[in-house]
């Protein structure tokens, strides 16, 4: 008895092919689907700029209107002046100062955060060592205790060390970070060790394998790090309100903060000052941008 026969639709089999599983299939046609897209993250983007559209028209008013009647987009162009402008090239006081020294202990505190917690993280790593999994479980728990919790024995000890009102001991307690360690061995462990094995047949020291091999393809995550990292270090208020006493050694979060007195409130130089203070995160992320992406998705899926 003969077995029956199929007949198949001669363009089945090319439809099969077309809608397998390797092939994305979405819901709307393409071009919809990425029109519908784009115009949602368009939105997304003109929220998000909306603060800074509204502090920037902010530098162009009276300082005591805005708190009378409070920060808006709907205001008179008319009435807009430059004095708030003048008042900070000209009139700001300590303003300057205050910018540089945040400036000076960013740039500080990012670069020595990104070698030191690196370095560890790659210890994590690349080595095996006695207590390794019980230093990296202490450094994890370390990410879940609040700094409030440390802040008041970690004063007392820079009491006594006589550290007090200086740069330093704002920069040193942090180097070893522990976000960015654990960042940093998660983006580790995903770097082939066979290149650190060439290295060494090639007879490069341990650090030279580290400065000039790992550090170099890891430039993605030191992008994502290097922004976290300044914008903590750029709107760290707490601490260094704490152990900072000069007014000449404030940063800008701590003189912004003095504008506003029992006897008197700086309200012009308040908001344009503030404005100003974006800038320079803004900079930072609109020059790295391009690694900020690469870096925190390679560090959240290696490992």
């Amino acid at each position: 008895m003969s077995a029956p026969t199929t007949t198949t639709m001669p363009g089945a089999s090319a439809e099969r092919a077309t809608s397998g599983p390797g092939r994305r299939r979405y819901p709307l046609p393409r071009a919809m689907f990425v029109t519908i897209q784009s115009v949602f993250l368009a939105v997304i983007g003109l929220i998000v700029l909306v603060p800074l559209a509204v502090i920037f028209v902010g530098t162009f008013q009276d300082g005591g209107e805005i708190m009378r009647s409070g920060l808006r987009l709907d205001v008179d162009v008319s009435s807009f002046r430059l004095d708030n402008y003048v008042m900070l090239l000209t009139d700001s006081g300590l303003y300057f100062r205050w910018f540089a020294n945040s400036v000076g202990l960013t740039v500080v505190q990012v670069a020595g955060t990104l070698l030191v917690s690196s370095f560890v993280a790659y210890g994590f790593a690349m080595y095996d060592f006695k207590g390794k999994t019980a230093a990296f479980i202490a450094v994890l728990l370390l990410m879940t205790v609040p700094f409030e919790i440390m802040m008041l024995p970690l004063y007392v000890m820079v009491n006594d060390l006589g550290l007090a009102d200086s740069y330093a001991v704002i920069v040193l307690p942090f180097l070893a970070a522990s976000v960015t360690i654990f960042f940093f061995r998660q983006y580790f462990t995903g770097i082939p060790k066979e290149l650190l094995e060439a290295g060494r047949v090639d007879g490069v020291t341990e650090f030279g394998i580290f400065f000039k091999v790992v550090l170099p393809i890891s430039r993605p995550a030191l992008a994502a790090m290097g922004i976290l990292n300044g914008m903590v270090t750029w709107n760290n208020f707490l601490w260094p309100l704490l152990v900072l006493r000069s007014a000449e050694k404030f940063t800008l979060p701590i003189g912004l903060n003095t504008l506003l007195t029992p006897y008197g409130n700086n309200y012009d130089l308040l908001i344009i000052g503030s404005f100003f203070s974006l800038l320079p995160v803004l900079v930072l992320f609109l020059c790295f941008q391009r690694f900020f992406v690469a870096g925190m998705t390679a560090g959240a899926l290696k490992g």
